[in-house]
């Protein structure tokens, strides 16, 4: 956390006043565990709509509370730089988690969380052995493909690490560039079809892990090259998932996110279990900034034949800070790369 910023007295008592009411604070310690939306507030503290509405608008106001917009849905969350984010950090830290209020909150919002993530279990569950056909239906994983081969090069490293890994495909992908692959995802009917695929491939250096891609069931600092391909989207905190990814990094690693382009397809919500609506290169490449990582690149996929409901996909290159070759730090402070 950073350290608090010293403040004028005015400033302290207009941070105090919009975070001091209870229903705010209640707003503030709940965002301060990652996005949520209205409808997800609402069900949470058990307040209209209109209420929770009037309360964020006064905590966006004293630029306490971040929010974005995704298609038809706006998502909130605390905000992460600011003169008040230090002081906030503070007021929070002395609450009382188990407080009666506060801890019922906390249930409230484990529970919301725990049925996100089993709507999108149940997805991947009954579509596993479909699910690369399903992606192709709105991008062209031939191109997406060609582009990540490209990015990351045919130098060989030790270890490489796919999150969410799916049906294994980008294991097979590189299966000529890692010594020692990892795969891990959540759903154990994927794992079932990563292991199968990896079978027929012949594939023996590449082990298939279960694993919770924000608790990983790895040591860090481990490997060369982490992929994560289509997976932030199906997930509440994608922030918190970049960090864990870089925190397998050894210095000097690279990090390859494949993931859409900021959309306004509302049915694949429903229909395909997606909680974000695609990320900007500003979002994605801020939290990776925030990892400790360096943007080297980023590039947009578009489809050859531009439709209405056609998808870009966004490739982003980052690379682990850390490193005892000066040339290569250097390097590291360069202009990103930005191409379509």
């Amino acid at each position: 956390m950073s350290p608090v910023r010293s403040l004028g007295l005015d400033d302290i008592v207009e941070i105090l006043k919009a975070a001091g009411e209870p229903t705010r604070l209640r707003l503030l310690a709940l965002l301060s565990g990652g996005d949520l939306t209205v409808s997800d507030l609402t069900d949470i503290l058990g307040q209209s709509q209109p209420r929770i509405s009037r309360h964020l608008k006064l905590l966006a106001e004293a630029e306490l509370v971040d929010r974005y917009q995704e298609g038809a849905w706006a998502y909130f969350r605390l905000s992460q730089s600011g003169p008040a984010v230090a002081l906030v950090h503070r007021l929070l830290e002395t609450a009382d988690r188990s407080d009666a209020v506060l801890a019922r909150d906390d249930e409230r919002l484990r529970a919301l969380k725990k049925v996100r993530a089993e709507k999108a279990q149940a997805y991947f569950s009954r579509n596993a052995a479909e699910w690369d056909a399903m992606r192709r239906l709105h991008v062209s994983e031939a191109a997406v493909e060609a582009k990540l081969v490209e990015l990351i090069g045919d130098a060989p490293v030790g270890a490489f690490l796919d999150l969410g890994t799916g049906t294994g495909r980008i294991l097979q992908l590189f299966e000529g560039l890692y010594r020692r692959g990892v795969g891990v995802d959540a759903s154990r009917d994927m794992l079932a079809v990563a292991r199968s695929n990896l079978d027929k491939a012949g594939i023996t250096k590449a082990s298939i892990r279960h694993g919770d891609i924000f608790n990983l069931p790895l040591e860090r600092d481990e490997f060369d090259v982490v992929t994560i391909h289509q997976v932030l989207h199906f997930l509440g905190e994608p922030e918190a998932a970049v960090e864990e990814a870089a925190r397998m990094l050894r210095p000097g690693g690279r990090l390859v996110i494949v993931d859409l382009a900021p959309h306004a397809l509302e049915h694949l919500r429903d229909e395909h279990a997606h909680i974000r609506l695609g990320f900007s290169h500003q979002t994605l490449s801020d939290w990776l900034e925030k990892a400790g990582l360096a943007v080297e690149e980023i590039v947009d996929l578009s489809a050859p034949r531009p439709a209405a409901d056609a998808l870009t996909v966004t490739i982003w290159l980052a690379r682990d800070r850390r490193s005892d070759d000066g040339r290569q730090a250097a390097a590291l402070e360069g202009p990103v790369r930005q191409r379509s």
